[in-house]
């Protein structure tokens, strides 16, 4: 079946891995390299589509653990599709709902044939096989699905890391064979922690599948970030050029731009959007937390050298006043910058590809940035 999903490089950087992609769907193009905003339930927690749209928003991600769960992958298919239910008319992408499920814990069992869970919700008993979560994707109607795998947590040894990726192999065999939605492109995963040659394993396998794009699976679980920059650095010339590379669970500002330089083309994280919820904001000089009392009294936006609707219209003190009385507007306007600023530095990592300025880019952006 030939993908609906196609990926074109646009321009290879010369001094590092990175390149300008442009990735087309059935709901549209999108220039890569590119964040998604997390929806996971249909929603991008706070903001509408439009504003999502309005800060740079083109391609969203949801969950499909949750979505099961409530209200249902049949009612989303009664609705027309994801697209419709939640009136988002760009590109979808689904993750497969792994990673969720194997963060139950004790709440679930793995086995062959899939893995047996008890809802976070009221505690019903499911099982997500490779053929059920196809089942699942297939009715919510994303332009991209990702294959059912097993992410392996951080640390655990060479032994659990190769079943679990020989696992993983297995299983996306079964959701190549379970998938057949024709304007529905299926992603595989690599797996692997972060043994190398189970990565090289892992890709091999994969490859052989031919899937038209590869999620980078199992980082950003727990690792120290040198580690996983060297499991990208080993990983990533492992997949065909001609591919499209999703570094899953990554959205801090640090970790794009270092995920960019290495050949990254796809990134999503609830990040912004969760750290938004507790008054944690970007800035060009690192994050603060707008709810700290030093701000009472401060009268700044929360980026004096940030364009977005917050930063032109309100002060720090004013969003900190209402994120301590409790009122919405507080964590819609923490939301509406962080997802401003991300979407943002991704537009400038493109513009800096686009004119062989990346590396330099890179040094004054961290020249000023401090993470902690």
């Amino acid at each position: 079946m030939k993908s609906p999903v196609r990926f074109e490089i646009i321009k290879q950087d010369t001094r590092t891995r990175a390149r300008l992609g442009r990735l087309y769907t059935p709901h549209g193009e999108v220039e890569t390299p590119i964040f998604m905003p997390v929806g996971t339930r249909a929603t991008v927690k706070t903001m509408t589509p439009d504003e999502v749209r309005e800060v740079g928003g083109r391609l969203v991600l949801s969950n499909t653990y949750h979505l099961y769960l409530r209200p249902g992958h049949h009612l989303v298919q009664q609705a027309g599709g994801l697209h419709r239910f939640m009136n988002w008319n760009g590109p979808i992408l689904t993750d497969s709902g792994g990673f969720q499920v194997f963060s139950l814990g004790e709440l679930r069992k793995i086995t062959e044939e899939g893995v047996e869970f008890r809802s976070h919700i009221d505690g019903s008993k499911h099982i997500f096989t490779p053929e059920k979560v196809m089942e699942i994707e297939m009715a919510l109607g994303a332009d991209i699905a990702m294959v059912f795998d097993e992410c392996a947590p951080y640390p655990c040894d060479y032994s659990y890391a190769k079943k679990s990726l020989e696992l993983t192999t297995r299983w996306a065999k079964r959701c190549q064979k379970a998938h057949h939605k024709e304007d529905q492109a299926l992603f595989g995963i690599i797996q692997g922690s972060v043994y190398k040659d189970l990565r090289e394993q892992s890709a091999k396998e994969l490859i052989e599948m031919d899937f038209p794009g590869y999620g980078i699976g199992g980082l950003s679980v727990g690792e120290p970030k040198p580690l996983m920059y060297e499991m990208l650095e080993y990983t990533i010339p492992l997949i065909p050029v001609e591919k499209p590379r999703y570094l899953m669970g990554v959205g801090s500002p640090d970790c794009l731009i270092e995920g960019v330089m290495r050949g990254v083309d796809m990134f999503d994280c609830v990040l912004p959007t969760r750290t938004a919820r507790t008054g944690t904001v970007f800035t060009q000089y690192g994050k603060l937390n707008i709810r700290n009392a030093r701000y009472a009294r401060d009268f700044r936006p929360i980026d004096e050298d940030c364009g977005c609707y917050v930063c032109r219209n309100y002060t720090r003190a004013y969003i900190r006043h209402l994120l301590k009385a409790g009122e919405v507007l507080g964590i819609r306007l923490t939301t509406w910058h962080n997802l401003y600023f991300i979407l943002g530095l991704m537009e400038k990592i493109r513009e800096a590809i686009r004119n062989d300025r990346l590396p330099e880019f890179r040094n004054r952006f961290f020249d000023q940035y401090q993470e902690k």
